[in-house]
């Protein structure tokens, strides 16, 4: 994802509901996030993420700005549509994620809630937002592997959640897929038992 305080502050052409909306927090920049010692986690250079890996990063802002500002799909297409970079992120793949997440988002807090150790609003934004979008890919992505929607979670918490926020999306996502995709889980934790 780009800074996003570049999003907010030099997109001419933002939506005014979006410009409303606080930037996505990002550890690039809070370098105090991180303690003494412990090795940064930024997210990977531009050139490298791939145009899904993009893609869930502007899922990521846009269920940002609904969660924090309440903000219409639309608003929020119209704005990330805006954004330098989102060329480059695989729009189909944004779309799907991002407008099946705003749809099935009572369902998959409820999923979410039984792998909880607190009520979903008690979550941050950004854990909440990469949960649910963790949870809408396990449910609906049956081609991705499990362990793929996990660590694409861990790595989009890793660069704009809590500190420790990675370790808890981890988790949760890994109670979640046990329910979900019991066999894939299962045949994973054989085939490295099992070498």
């Amino acid at each position: 994802m780009n800074d996003t305080n570049e999003i907010n502050e030099t997109n001419p052409r933002r939506d005014a509901s979006a410009a409303s909306v606080s930037p996505l927090p990002s550890h690039a920049a809070r370098p105090d996030a991180r303690s003494a010692g412990e090795q940064t986690n930024k997210p990977a250079a531009s050139s490298t993420k791939s145009p899904r890996r993009r893609a869930r990063e502007f899922v990521l802002q846009g269920l940002y700005q609904w969660r924090m500002s309440g903000n219409d799909e639309a608003a929020i297409e119209a704005h990330l549509h805006d954004v330098s970079g989102f060329d480059k992120a695989d729009r189909a793949f944004f779309v799907g994620l991002l407008r099946g997440v705003l749809a099935q988002r009572e369902a998959l807090q409820e999923q979410l809630q039984t792998s909880l150790d607190r009520p979903f609003g008690e979550l941050s934004p950004v854990e909440a937002c990469v949960l649910l979008a963790g949870a809408f890919e396990l449910v609906n992505y049956p081609q991705t592997p499990y362990r793929v929607i996990i660590n694409e979670s861990i790595e989009l918490t890793k660069g704009y959640g809590g500190t420790d926020g990675h370790k808890y999306v981890n988790g949760v996502l890994d109670k979640l897929a046990a329910k979900l995709r019991p066999v894939e889980v299962e045949a994973k934790r054989r085939a490295r038992t099992n070498p």
